[in-house]
């Protein structure tokens, strides 16, 4: 792991929180590489890509806070 320098990765789900201007997305079961040590996430870049999205899709819309569950 980059950030604890000691966990290894394994495959599992996160929730994290995107905030965009006035828009916060909360997003739910986020496919992931997750440190068995520390926990800290790391995405690829189609995963990153549907989150982006994700997020653009509910600035449009104009949301205040939008709580979403992930589907690629």
């Amino acid at each position: 792991c980059l950030m604890c320098k000691t966990g290894e990765t394994a495959p599992g789900t996160v929730t994290d929180s995107f905030r965009k201007g006035d828009t916060l997305v909360i997003v739910k079961d986020i496919p992931a590489q997750v440190c068995t040590q520390c926990g800290e996430p790391y995405l690829d870049g189609e995963v990153a890509k549907v989150l982006e999205n994700l997020v653009n899709a509910a600035v449009r819309k104009g949301a205040e806070v939008e709580i979403l569950r992930y589907v690629a």
